[in-house]
């Protein structure tokens, strides 16, 4: 602590983001990146942007990107707002949507970086414990609030709550802004963006970090109501203009453009998650329902973090959290089938 510090930056409670290794020949399976690479045509667009024009300014406005995503999703451009990873996103939306008349609410179990944002924006919360199953009960949340937020799938759980129950929430919540964090949608569940239309409240957020495998170029984006998103460019104008830059957008927006390299690697994490679901099943272990790409798992007569740290010996990183509730739990990020076989020979061989 230094005697420049404010009163503000001395209170604040930081992110711990996952451990990113120097070490090589890891088999990394904490950060739930996409084993598989980005589109060819992402990174084609990306290497065109390699030139003169980098001394130019980006467009403030990331327009390619919100038309390539308003076309994908069919909505309109003005229902689009882009931004440096989804967590700037998420940033935005806490700073200029959350009311603080009444608390916010967002799961027990989820993001971690939620109850920082309250810290650094002055936001009261309450944390709704999820059920027995770790599941969302949407009757939980109809209580007073200044806005809910959780992710779907959930996060660390993987569980997936579904369109109907998401209806649910949004009519008893008619006042407050509901805000869907979908970074692991793709994976296995169907996009609130779907009722944006319907819903002036909901806003839904998505990163190009796990499905489109563009962890590296941390580019986000939300999709609701022209007057939500409006509200999320005037907190951009009024912190940073320019979010993303050229490379970036083009990156991002040919990633949308190209499906058919979206859906296969989509379609070969979730066989992959499929498969090793089952095998960790046949090791012993209780798996929860998963709908993203990592599944939460746990063993009913091995520690937690003793695995962890076993399996950390031979080279394979997961990722275990000491949080009340989960403590017994390891998250597993699906690898390659090359990848996810180390993981489960590891495991057969921990487990004797």
């Amino acid at each position: 602590m230094s005697k420049f510090w404010s009163p503000f930056v001395k209170d604040l409670v930081p992110y711990i983001p996952g451990e990113q290794p120097k070490l090589s020949k890891l088999v990394k399976l904490n950060t739930n990146e996409n084993p598989y690479g980005p589109s060819p045509r992402a990174v084609a667009a990306m290497q065109a942007e390699l030139g003169e024009t980098l001394r130019l300014y980006p467009d403030p406005s990331g327009d390619r990107l919100k038309r390539a995503v308003a076309d994908y999703y069919g909505v309109r451009p003005e229902q689009v707002f882009v931004g440096n990873g989804s967590d700037e996103v998420l940033a935005h939306a806490f700073h200029g949507l959350f009311q603080h008349r009444e608390p916010l609410l967002f799961p027990d179990i989820s993001y971690s970086f939620y109850p920082v944002y309250c810290g650094l924006y002055d936001i009261d919360f309450r944390a709704i414990p999820l059920n027995d199953d770790f599941q969302i009960d949407v009757a939980d949340y109809a209580q007073p609030n200044g806005g809910i937020i959780f992710p779907n799938p959930n996060a660390p759980t993987g569980c997936l709550l579904g369109l109907g129950a998401i209806e649910r929430l949004l009519e008893s919540n008619s006042d407050s802004v509901v805000l869907i964090d979908e970074a692991y949608i793709d994976f296995g569940g169907e996009s609130a963006i779907a009722l944006v239309d319907r819903y002036a409240n909901l806003l839904v957020t998505q990163t190009l970090s796990k499905s489109r495998s563009l962890a590296g170029l941390r580019v986000g984006l939300a999709v609701g109501h022209p007057d939500l998103i409006e509200a999320l460019e005037r907190i951009k104008n009024s912190f940073n203009s320019y979010p993303l830059d050229r490379i970036a957008i083009a990156g991002a927006a040919a990633a949308f453009e190209d499906r058919e390299h979206f859906e296969r690697t989509r379609r070969q994490v979730i066989d992959s998650r499929e498969t090793v679901t089952a095998a960790m099943e046949a090791l012993g272990f209780e798996v929860l329902p998963s709908s993203a790409n990592f599944i939460f798992a746990r063993h009913p007569q091995r520690d937690a973090s003793e695995i962890a740290a076993k399996l950390r010996e031979q080279g394979v990183i997961v990722r275990h959290f000491k949080t009340a509730r989960i403590d017994q739990f390891l998250r597993i990020t699906i690898g390659t089938p090359e990848q996810n076989q180390v993981l489960l020979d590891s495991l057969r061989q921990l487990l004797g």
